[in-house]
């Protein structure tokens, strides 16, 4: 079995990072709280240079931050839209972008939940479990307007709807109790200085 696929296909080798980082700039990322987290995003309607710009600094910022995932409300743009560089259980790995993703809804009746810790980039900090569907398929569009379907299972499967959740308007605090939100917080409040200062550290070492 291939062990990378690029927008959904398989590929022979491929980087350690997605060539669209090299042309990005960071990008700083939204947290929990602030509006733009918590509605749905506009969908992309215009494609061409400016998107293709907008994925680029996505996928650097990515990394900058030691990501699975991203979308576009994380950098505080009201569009439609993520990244992702993702393994699944399999240790396959997954590399792209989506634009106007919708999550297809799964036959209860052929699907497993998976209950496995999430975090989040704009949580940063804190790790919570979240009950997943082992499996997703998103559709949606490349950067080009062509139509993309994406699917995935395992943590990458969890990836695809974290993400699908962005766009809507969701962080994954939504889905915890009352109780699990205070403690996911709480990890945040503990946690994300270490968190931030990683992530300056590895813009730094970028920029040398």
């Amino acid at each position: 079995m291939p062990r990378v696929f690029v927008q959904g296909k398989p590929v022979a080798s491929y980087f350690p990072h997605a060539p669209e980082a090299r042309r990005g700039s960071v990008r700083r990322i939204t947290e929990t709280g602030e509006a733009v987290l918590h509605k749905p995003c506009r969908d992309v309607t215009e494609f061409g240079p400016e998107l293709a710009a907008l994925i680029d600094d996505m996928f650097l910022t990515m990394y900058v931050a030691d990501g699975a995932g991203l979308a576009a409300n994380q950098v505080g743009v009201d569009l439609s839209l993520f990244v992702y560089d993702c393994p699944d259980d399999d240790g396959v790995r997954h590399v792209g972008h989506i634009v106007n993703p919708v999550l297809e809804p799964l036959d209860p009746a052929g699907r497993r939940l998976l209950d496995d810790g999430e975090g989040c980039l704009s949580v940063p900090g804190a790790v919570m479990d979240v009950p997943r569907p082992d499996r997703a398929v998103v559709r949606g569009l490349d950067r080009d307007g062509n139509a993309l379907v994406i699917e995935g299972t395992g943590y990458f499967a969890r990836c695809l709807a974290h993400e699908t959740d962005h766009v809507n308007g969701q962080v994954y605090l939504d889905r915890l109790s009352v109780r699990e939100r205070r403690q996911a917080l709480r990890q945040v409040a503990d946690r994300k200085d270490e968190v931030l200062a990683r992530r300056a550290a590895n813009e730094a070492e970028l920029r040398r």
